[in-house]
């Protein structure tokens, strides 16, 4: 039995996989004619029941009749005491309820449960029964839910109070008659009823500010044993701030400021995350915010160090002034073992740094830039794109930075940033744009993305024929027609074309270049090479700034209705493009970073 166990233990060290990964909904539900046995199999049931609720929560969908077959079914395993079956029953009851009919029938076996002695089953047999039961039926279960929410035991009462604002969203009229059993419940010696309390208590009054506002000013006169509470009245008290548009040197205020001296850490940082995250913090208070952020940038816990220099990112947002004064210990942690961490720092400090701190910042990023993964390192490209141009003169070194970037691995979203802050680097200032465009083409040249090549061949068709030597990108451009597949190459087709209208000089080149793309496998390919060259080779400058530097824009599914009337009608006279209306050109959409939210 040791022997066995150890090896169970081992393979699961080892990741053995998940054992219900092959788990069938139609064998599933065969094998859970097993509820149906007497007496009652607990451990094929549990296990049956056990991957039931895995399908589920995969996303696999049952229909009405399998759901309510098995809800039917389940019911039956009440007839068994063993503890780890029923709690899977109540989550089964609750997964169920939704989709199965009459699944009111269980409504006395829940409650027969509730109000039993045994408190295993009475905390989860209460938020069941919440589940499944209706706002015209909830008056008969309205004085053992006041019961609940006052027992003594935490679980229970917890788990009523939890089921209160689940019930609030259906019959908001009962729960606020229960409002005398959640205040007593809000002052509970455990800290988890309390929690649970001051949220009920919440809901059924935010909707009245100025009771709001009295429970507000009684909480904070009185005080709160759970940190858990005090956390959720932080939150509370920032929000009406915000909203009334208080003084800061109310009482409210001042309630945030006695906050940072609490003994519960937790606390601590949720006082100073409101204080310096109000719009209206004057100096004073966001200074004392950030000196007590300040002192968890060096906390033994990485929680607490993760919290505040997430925190602190924030603000240098938009008081990046006011963070300066944690450089030093920001610096600290570009060293931290937590890889999340160090990132935090770095792009912190892009935002709070100096003009001559880039050079040591960029040496920092490159030390463990490979360690993060992609999301981190879209979040450093957002920072460095930030102090680029915050910093025109250092533009030079923050682009070789992100060309050793972009030849490094990594995915589309990370080379798209990469790619887009080049670019952005390249239009702010005229001076890198040769730098720049030759760090774009040694990329192309090893892209493995169709989308970001196509991009950066539009960018070189539009800012290479105006460099000093446009010839020097001709090779990179028509290695894509030859190397590329055929989305690529139809792009490059079209960039020589622009560079052939804009420049005299490499026109007979360009000429024969297309020439040879005529050849091409790809109709798309062709069709293109054989268009550009007939426009080039016809010489006629306003049919060259037509149709090539400045291409008419059509709306493509009007242009596809046009085209369907043209041929259906007589076809002896030309198309006239002018009864398509034109589209407006494509915006590029920028994914906005999840990390500061």
């Amino acid at each position: 039995m040791i022997g066995s166990f150890k090896q169970l233990k081992k393979d699961e060290e080892e990741g053995g996989g998940n054992p219900y990964y092959s788990a069938d909904k139609t064998s599933v539900l065969q094998e859970a004619r097993v509820f149906n046995e007497t007496p009652v199999n607990v451990k094929r049931s549990t296990h049956v029941l056990t991957k039931i609720l895995y399908l589920l929560n995969q996303g696999e969908v049952l229909a009405t009749k399998e759901a309510t077959d098995a809800f039917f079914a389940m019911t039956k395993l009440f007839q068994s005491n063993d503890l780890v079956l029923r709690r899977l029953v109540y989550l089964g009851i609750k997964e169920l309820c939704n989709i199965a009919e009459d699944t009111i029938i269980v409504t006395s076996s829940l409650t027969k449960d509730m109000t039993g002695r045994e408190d295993q089953y009475r905390a989860p047999a209460i938020r069941a029964l919440c589940r499944i039961t209706d706002a015209t039926m909830m008056q008969s279960i309205e004085r053992y839910m006041k019961q609940a929410i006052v027992d003594r035991t935490p679980g229970v009462s917890s788990a009523a109070l939890v089921s209160c604002r689940h019930i609030m969203t259906q019959s908001p009229e009962v729960v606020k008659r229960w409002v005398s059993e959640v205040q007593e419940a809000l002052s509970s010696d455990n800290v988890m009823v309390q929690f649970h309390a001051l949220g009920v208590l919440h809901q059924i009054r935010k909707s009245d500010k100025l009771a709001v506002t009295k429970m507000i000013t009684k909480l904070t006169t009185s005080g709160l044993r759970s940190p858990y509470a005090i956390c959720f009245l932080i939150r509370v008290v920032a929000q009406l701030i915000e909203e009334d548009e208080v003084a800061s040197d109310s009482r409210l205020f001042d309630f945030l400021e006695s906050m940072l001296r609490h003994k519960a850490e937790m606390v601590i940082y949720e006082a100073a995350n409101a204080i310096v995250t109000l719009k209206k913090s004057s100096s004073r208070e966001l200074v004392s915010g950030i000196s007590v952020l300040q002192l968890f940038l060096s906390s033994p816990k990485p929680t607490l160090r993760f919290a505040a220099v997430r925190t602190l990112g924030k603000v240098a947002m938009y008081q990046p002034s006011a963070v300066a004064a944690c450089n030093l210990d920001l610096e600290t942690l570009l060293q931290d073992v937590n890889r999340s961490i160090a990132t935090l720092a770095i792009t912190t400090l892009l935002k709070t740094g100096t003009e001559g701190s880039v050079d040591r910042l960029m040496k920092s990023i490159s030390n463990f830039l490979n360690d993060i993964s992609d999301e981190f390192k879209v979040f450093v490209v957002e920072a460095l794109r930030s102090l680029a141009l915050k910093y025109p003169r250092k533009q030079a070194v923050l682009m070789s930075q992100l060309a050793d970037m972009l030849r490094s691995e990594g995915g589309l979203a990370y080379k798209e940033a990469i790619a887009s802050t080049i670019i952005t680097i390249i239009e702010d200032n005229p001076e890198a744009k040769e730098k720049g465009l030759d760090h774009l083409c040694e990329f192309i040249e090893d892209c493995e993305h169709t989308r970001l090549a196509v991009r950066i061949l539009h960018l070189l068709g539009r800012e290479g024929p105006k460099t000093r030597h446009p010839s020097q990108y001709i090779r990179f451009i028509y290695n894509r027609v030859i190397l590329e597949n055929a989305a690529v190459r139809a792009a490059a087709v079209s960039v020589l074309a622009k560079f052939g209208a804009q420049c005299e000089k490499l026109l007979d080149n360009i000429l024969v270049l297309l020439k040879r793309s005529m050849l091409d496998t790809e109709d798309e390919v062709r069709d293109r090479a054989t268009y550009y060259y007939a426009i080039l080779s016809s010489g006629d400058s306003q049919l060259i700034h037509k149709y090539i530097l400045n291409p008419p824009m059509f709306s493509l599914s009007s242009l596809e209705r046009a085209l369907i009337q043209y041929l259906q009608s007589d076809t002896s006279l030309p198309f006239d493009t002018r009864t398509v209306p034109s589209a407006p050109p494509p915006q590029e959409e920028k994914a906005p970073s999840t990390l500061n939210n």
